[in-house]
Parts: structure tokens; C-alpha cells; sequence
């Protein structure tokens, strides 16, 4: 539809438009070139819904859609049938079957701040005559829309939302998402049939998954959580589909038609928050722990505002908050217009997609020697964060997003709050653009790289090199590993910088008669550092290994081979195929530990750090604690209020227990605290694992 010239100048013109939003006579300006506004708005939802390859972020698009929509407002006379507010963008990706909604899927208003929100409740306070309006507020997921269709208690179609009115058509792959039940009892309600809107979505930990085994496959890792839900939807291979672990929230009920009225037992819920405990007691996984119920928009302004403050703590992404007003009757008095309904508003959170330029690359070299490129791109603004460095992994991630050094690019702060580039936008090039060359030696010792053939990164194989010795030294005083408090990455590079450490066993013999001449380090600080560096040495064993950087050993892989020997050095005994033989430990993880334990230099590490007093014993098995827990499994989940996680798992272990990683018919014990997520509803999926409360934890512990 657009060839790449009228891409440039469309580009081009939104780039113009962009930056004179703060423009004081912005609004005369746009209602003297209103057209020209209303094709850069086309072009974009063309990008959005027809090649579902956006070229702007949402923030960016709304911005540019309300100053049409206010300019139209302020002119009644430039209003035209086919501006973009007029009407839902139109065109699908031809790749499925195309049907329609049975009521369509409309976009809602957007709203950015309090003010918004306080102008929408006083409109629909006037049209309902009401002085307070009770409202739901409830998360808006980050993921893909979808409408679900069931027919006498059974699930007969799902569509993606396409254009709103016309969908494709995905239930093959919909019946892989397992927190969308086949069938669900809707007959008890009298009702014959029902379209249910709700989302699709990876939750966090399962897309870091997903990505590591990606990565470790040496495939690029996917951009962020919901362009992954999305492409997801449409893999023809169901079996893919449901090896991704997709969940789905649903949120809506668009259409109901009555059946047997005779065969009722529950009545219809007359509120929106009522259409949620159904769809919850019904078996979906509806927002019905997140929503609240509140009256009047004072209220909603709060439950937003605090909602927004733990939004990187819940277990998937989020983008705002969902206001709708909770009385289904008054919903149908306020009606729609032709493109947002007038009962729901949507209230966006700060931004965190953003466009900028890549002006250049630097090559970093980790602990283990992987060679990573590190894109410097024009400062801006993302989630209230100044992004200027980005992480584009490896050569083969730099192909795959078509980088080259000049490139417009969108990039994402994540919920984890890494920043992303999403991709590049070719169409945008103006030929002075260069590829990004990868180094054949290691920018930091010059030895020439080395790129195994299973794998994408290019790895120094130096040992000696000097950012690998810094970076496992890093690593070793780490908060997860030997948790040496006041040492942190400044300081590590600081004394190997001036001569003090050359290498971990290092940090036993430093001279603190030194440091306490250096500047910044007082009597009080060169203090707690010795005593950090002294506390460290009784660390449990699992932190130690840990802390010795052994590729694909990771926390989880540290316990589970801490508790099988007495001391480390039991590991120069064991087979590849020995260490096999525990849980969790591959092929790839077990060869990986062979190594190290059969590696010289490693062995004498280890032998200087027993004699600095290190302790490289298993202190469970020389103390034995309490076998009350033998056997179990446990897993925690949510914010507990008496223990500190890692305290209540040290317990488990302690007493003869085990932890999991995750929800698996292995699991005995769910341990539930305050704000559980996704663990939660899995688990309650699974009849053979008990889901107990911090207090019942607790009492099982011995006394």
C-alpha cells in the first residue's frame, strides 16, 4: 500500500509532528494541515493492524490521535467520515481464517493523567444523572486481545481482535492455553451462548525461560512478553504453541443469549465485577484478585496511582489500569461511540517504548569470556529512565533485527527494567547507514576469538584476560554468591585497577593497611569490609559454587550439587554421567562441572581458598538438622509477612525438605503469601499439591 518513499516522508512528517506537540498554537497548526495529520495517523494504524509492524510506540500514537481528536472537537466543520477517529483501522494479515466478532472489539480512550480521568467521571456522571459512579478498576494486561465463543458450555471458535469487527481465527491454538477451560458450565446461568474478551500473555518467568533456551540454542531471544503472546497466537505448529506456556486472562463479556431458563441455579450478575467472580467460579482465570470496586473517580485516581507503584512485581506485564463503570445497566444507558465504548476509559502508565537512533557499538567481555555488543543510541526517555546503552547479545540477535550503525530504531524498557530493541526500521534509512563489524580478537587482551559451532557468541578463551578476572571476581563477592558486602563492582575494579587483587583468592590477602590510605576509605569502611571478606568465609557451600562462575550453574543447579557431595572437592570423583544423574543437570551442565573440577588452575583456586580458611564443606551434612520435612517439596509464592524467603527455604532444606522452581505434579507443598500470582492459579489445577499459608508453614516446622 505504501511503497518506501511515501514510508520516508509519512516518517519523515511524524517526526515533524511529534515535535511540535508542546508547540503553544499546536492546535492551529494541526487544523491548517488536519489532513496531513490524519495520513500520518493512517499510515501508522496501517502499520499497526495490517502488518502488524508498528513503527512509533503507543505513547507516541496516542499523543498524535488526541491532537486530532481535540482539534476535530475545536472544528467541528473539518470532521470527516473517513478521519481516523471516525472509525476502527481496517485490513488483516491474510495467513488464517478471517470471521466476526459478535459485537465488535472497540478500542477504549486512553488517559494519561488525573485530569483525564476526572473529566471522563464528570462526563458520565452528566449522562447518568448520578452524583458517585461505582467503578472497576482492574489491570490492562500486555498482551494479545482475544474473544472466545461458547456454545451450550462448550468452546467453539476464538479469534484474535484484527480490525475489531473481523478477527483470524485461532482456536486450535487457543485450546493449547491451558487456563482456558474447553468447556465451562455456563448453563447454570441460563445462558446458551457467550463471547468472552480477555488477553493472552507470557508471564515473566516464563518468557526469561523461553528466551534462555532460545539463546542457548544460539536463536536470537524474542523481543519482550507481548509481541511473543502475539506471535504465538498464529504458529501453525500447536505443538510450539503450547510448549511457550501462554496464560490468559479474561476480562469481558461482550454477549449473551439466554437459553433454558428452567435449568438456572445461579442468577446473571447484574455489575461487571459480578461478570468477573462468574467467569472466576467458572473456572477462567479472570482479573478477579486484581480488580476493586470503588465509588467515585477519587477513589480510582488512588487504586491507580498505588497499582502503578508494584507494577514490576507482578508476574506479568501490564501497561495501565482499566476503569469501566460496574453497573451493566447504566453501561448500555451510556452506550459508545463508533470508536470507544463510554463506560470504560483506559489509564496508560508512563511510557516505556520509545524511538531513537543507534550512533554506535562497544564490545564488553564477561566472566565467562562471551564477547557481547552493547548499543549506544541517543539518550531518551523510557518509563521515566534515560536509556543511552542496550544489550544487542550477539551477532546473529544484530541480523536477525537488521542493525546497522545510524538506524532508527524502537526500544522497550521491560517490566524487568532492560531495555530492549524491538527493531530496526529499514524504511527509514537514508543510505549513509554502516553494518556493525564484530572484532576477530578480544577488545580488551587481543587474543583472537573463538565461536563454538553450537553456539551464537564469540568467546575469548583467554583465561588470563583481564575483564574476565575482574568479572568473576564480581561475581564471587556478589549478593547471591559469597554476599561480601561493601566490596561491589567499583571497588573490585578499583583494587585490581591500583594492584590489590589479581584474582579470587585475592580478596583473603588484601591489604587493608592500603585501602584505609586510599580516598573514600575511612577507619569505619576499611572495617566493615574486613569484617564482610572474614563473614564470607562460612558462607554455605552452595554459595561458594556459586560463586565460582562454572558456566550453566546457576542458584538452583548450586543447591542441588552442594547437597549431594560433603565437600567440594568430592566433585573430582564424579563421571559426567554420574552428575547426570541429579536433577536438573544435562548433558550441556554436566560437562560443564566435569571441566571445572578437572581443570588444575581451578583445583589450586580452591585449595587457597581452603587454606584462607574458606569453608568448602557441606555444614548440612557435618550438622544434620531436624528430618521432619524428609521427602517434601515446596515451592513459595507471593510476599511473605514473618519470614524472609530465602530464610523460609533455608528451613525447608534444613529440616530435610526440598525446593522447587516450579509448579509440577513433583510439588507437595505451595506456601502462599501476600499477592500470589500465576503459582497460584497453576497450582490450583494440580488436586495433589497442598496450598497452605505462611502461618501453616510455619507450624510445620519443629519447635
Amino acid at each position: 500500500m505504501y511503497n518506501q518513499q511515501q514510508t520516508k516522508e509519512l516518517q519523515e512528517n511524524t517526526t515533524e509532528w511529534l515535535s511540535s506537540l508542546n508547540t503553544t498554537n499546536i492546535h492551529e497548526i494541526a487544523a491548517h494541515n488536519i489532513e496531513g495529520l490524519r495520513n500520518v495517523l493512517r499510515f501508522h494504524e496501517y502499520r499497526y493492524y495490517v502488518q502488524n509492524d508498528p513503527l512509533m510506540s503507543d505513547f507516541e500514537y496516542d499523543s498524535l490521535y488526541k491532537l486530532l481528536e481535540k482539534t476535530e472537537k475545536e472544528n467541528p466543520s473539518l470532521i470527516t467520515a473517513a478521519s481516523p477517529t471516525q472509525r476502527v483501522g481496517s485490513g488483516l494479515v491474510k495467513d488464517f481464517p478471517k470471521v466476526e466478532h459478535l459485537v465488535p472489539m472497540l478500542s477504549l480512550e486512553n488517559s494519561y493523567n488525573s485530569d483525564d480521568l476526572i473529566d471522563w467521571d464528570r462526563k458520565a456522571r452528566e449522562l447518568s444523572t448520578l452524583d458517585v459512579v461505582e467503578y472497576c478498576v482492574e489491570p490492562k494486561f500486555d498482551g494479545a486481545s482475544i474473544s472466545l465463543i461458547y456454545d451450550n458450555n462448550l468452546l467453539t471458535r476464538a479469534a484474535t481482535r484484527g480490525d475489531g469487527v473481523t478477527g483470524d481465527e485461532i482456536t486450535t491454538n487457543t485450546k493449547k492455553i491451558k487456563s482456558v477451560p474447553l468447556s465451562a458450565t455456563f448453563s447454570s446461568y441460563g445462558i446458551e451462548q457467550i463471547e468472552i474478551r480477555g488477553e493472552v500473555l507470557i508471564n515473566k518467568n516464563n518468557f526469561k525461560a523461553y528466551n534462555q533456551k532460545l539463546m542457548e540454542e544460539g536463536v536470537p531471544p524474542l523481543a519482550n512478553p507481548r509481541n511473543a503472546a502475539a506471535g504465538s497466537l498464529r504458529i501453525k505448529d500447536t505443538a510450539e504453541v503450547g510448549r511457550r506456556n501462554l496464560e490468559a486472562f479474561l476480562y469481558h463479556v461482550s454477549y449473551i443469549i439466554n437459553g433454558n431458563q428452567q435449568a438456572t441455579t445461579n442468577a446473571q450478575p447484574s455489575t461487571h465485577s459480578g461478570m468477573l467472580e462468574m467467569l472466576w467460579n467458572l473456572g477462567f482465570r479472570s482479573p478477579k484478585q486484581e480488580m476493586k470496586v470503588v465509588q467515585g473517580i477519587d477513589e480510582v485516581i488512588k487504586y491507580v496511582n498505588e497499582f502503578e507503584t508494584k507494577r514490576d512485581d507482578l508476574p506479568y506485564e501490564i501497561d495501565g489500569m482499566v476503569i469501566k463503570v460496574n453497573n451493566l445497566h447504566l453501561q448500555e444507558q451510556l452506550g459508545m461511540t463508533s470508536h470507544h465504548p463510554r463506560w470504560a476509559i483506559a489509564y496508560k502508565f508512563k511510557a516505556r517504548q520509545a524511538t531513537s537512533k543507534l550512533t554506535g557499538v562497544e564490545f564488553q567481555v564477561g566472566r565467562t569470556g562471551a564477547v557481547t555488543p552493547v548499543a549506544k543510541i541517543e539518550p531518551v526517555q523510557v518509563g521515566g529512565v534515560t536509556v543511552s546503552s542496550i544489550s544487542i547479545h550477539n551477532e546473529e540477535y544484530i541480523k536477525e533485527k537488521n542493525l546497522l550503525l545510524g538506524d532508527t530504531i524502537l526500544i522497550e524498557r521491560s517490566g524487568d527494567v532492560i531495555p530492549q530493541i524491538v527493531k530496526s526500521f529499514p524504511e527509514l534509512r537514508k543510505g549513509n547507514e554502516t553494518a556493525i563489524q564484530f572484532p576477530g580478537e578480544c577488545p580488551v587482551c587481543h587474543h583472537q576469538l573463538f565461536k563454538p559451532t553450537e553456539e551464537a557468541v564469540w568467546r575469548c578463551i583467554n583465561i588470563n584476560c583481564e575483564a574476565q578476572v575482574v568479572e568473576r571476581i564480581i561475581h564471587f563477592v556478589s549478593k547471591d554468591a559469597m554476599d561480601i558486602k561493601s566490596f561491589g563492582d567499583a571497588n573490585v575494579r578499583k583494587f585490581y585497577t591500583e594492584g590489590l587483587l589479581k584474582d579470587i583468592p585475592g580478596i583473603y590477602q588484601i591489604n587493608f593497611d592500603t585501602i584505609g590510605k586510599m580516598e573514600g576509605f575511612g577507619k569505619k569502611s576499611v572495617d566493615n569490609l574486613k569484617a564482610a571478606i572474614e563473614a564470607s568465609k562460612t558462607q554455605p557451600l552452595h554459595r561458594l559454587i556459586y560463586g565460582l562462575g562454572i558456566r550453566y550453574v546457576g542458584e538452583t543447579t548450586a543447591k542441588t550439587l552442594a547437597n549431594a557431595v560433603e565437600h567440594v572437592h568430592d566433585f573430582k570423583n564424579y563421571s559426567e554421567e554420574q552428575l547426570q544423574q541429579m536433577e536438573d543437570v544435562g548433558i550441556k551442565v554436566a560437562s560443564s562441572i566435569y571441566r571445572f573440577f578437572h581443570d588444575k588452575d581451578n583445583l589450586q583456586m580452591l585449595e587457597k581458598l581452603e587454606a584462607m580458611g574458606v569453608s568448602l564443606i557441606n555444614q548440612k551434612k557435618q550438622v544434620a538438622g531436624n528430618d521432619q520435612l524428609a521427602g517434601q517439596t515446596f515451592l513459595f509464592t507471593g510476599t511473605l509477612t514473618q519470614l524472609k524467603r530465602s530464610d523460609a527455604e533455608e528451613m525447608v532444606e534444613h529440616n530435610g525438605g526440598k525446593i522447587l522452581s516450579g509448579i509440577s505434579s513433583k510439588l507437595n507443598y505451595l506456601v502462599v503469601g501476600e499477592d500470589a500470582g500465576s503459582k497460584l492459579e497453576k497450582a490450583k489445577k494440580i488436586t495433589s499439591i497442598k496450598i497452605i499459608n505462611e502461618e501453616d508453614f510455619i507450624k510445620m516446622l519443629p519447635v
